[in-house]
């Protein structure tokens, strides 16, 4: 048998052949082929890149035998030794999460053991990890809300929308149906709810005010016969006793009062 190399049997019986190397007293597997040449050719290129330090991301070949989450595997824990599963390269204090060279997010280093057992996918447009058997929007973790418009109700704001980093997102609008109008100086906060199109709710001094007039109005709206997925605002910096009285006292537009029975 090469060397990195050994024989496994599938439960049909059928052979295949299983790579891997160990490096600073780690195994490390490097997958599973149909021959024993290729999963030997693996071993070899891994053996090459985790030996040269000149070898980085940009180094990649499309063509080679190691594939590009892996080929970033290797080189972080050639150069960080710390071995993470995921397509990561660390730095000081933040880290890179890797799709292709030159293709990346950034997080701060306290994402990382998140990301390192969380893998990040891509599809039109959203990024998406699997948690607890379901698919998660990552901005929800920055609390950004799902249906959230970029430059409405959060910016990145040395404008690279591939830096997750806290430093560089600032949340607007936090809460479901509520919009701020205006400047830091004059801000107001708008309520809006959907039921045949937008209904405004009122405008608000505070976010918070808001957010509750949003969750009043969607409880007389489900009570009254709409059927909508209303997502209720969670206000976390709120007792129960203040959410009761804010809920209690704040006004709504008659528009949505009509429709009490």
């Amino acid at each position: 048998m090469l060397p990195g190399v050994y024989v496994a049997r599938r439960k049909d019986g059928s052979v295949y052949y299983r790579a891997s190397i160990t490096y600073k007293n780690k195994h490390i597997s490097l997958g599973s082929y149909e021959d024993e040449f290729g999963a030997h050719l693996v071993y070899s290129e891994a053996g090459k890149l985790l030996a040269d330090p000149g070898l980085d991301v940009e180094s990649f070949d499309a063509d080679g035998p190691i594939p590009f989450k892996k080929w970033v595997v290797l080189i972080n824990f050639r150069d960080n030794g710390m071995y993470v599963k995921t397509p990561i390269l660390l730095k000081e204090r933040f880290f890179y999460y890797y799709f292709n060279p030159g293709d990346y997010l950034i997080f701060d280093i306290d994402d990382l053991f998140y990301y390192s057992t969380h893998s990040i996918m891509r599809r039109g447009g959203h990024l998406f990890v699997a948690d607890f058997g379901m698919q998660v929007n990552i901005l929800s973790r920055y609390g950004i809300k799902n249906f959230a418009v970029p430059g409405r109700d959060y910016i990145f704001l040395n404008g690279n929308s591939t830096d997750f980093r806290s430093s560089n997102l600032k949340i607007i609008n936090r809460y479901n149906g509520v919009r701020r109008i205006g400047d830091d100086l004059s801000a107001v906060y708008e309520a809006r709810i959907h039921v045949n199109g937008d209904m405004i709710i009122g405008r608000y001094k505070t976010e918070e005010e808001a957010a509750v007039a949003y969750n009043k109005a969607a409880q007389i709206l489900i009570k009254n016969g709409i059927v909508r997925d209303y997502q209720a605002n969670y206000l976390e910096e709120l007792s129960s006793d203040e959410y009761r009285e804010l809920y209690k006292d704040v006004k709504i537009s008659k528009r949505i009062k009509s429709y009490e029975r």
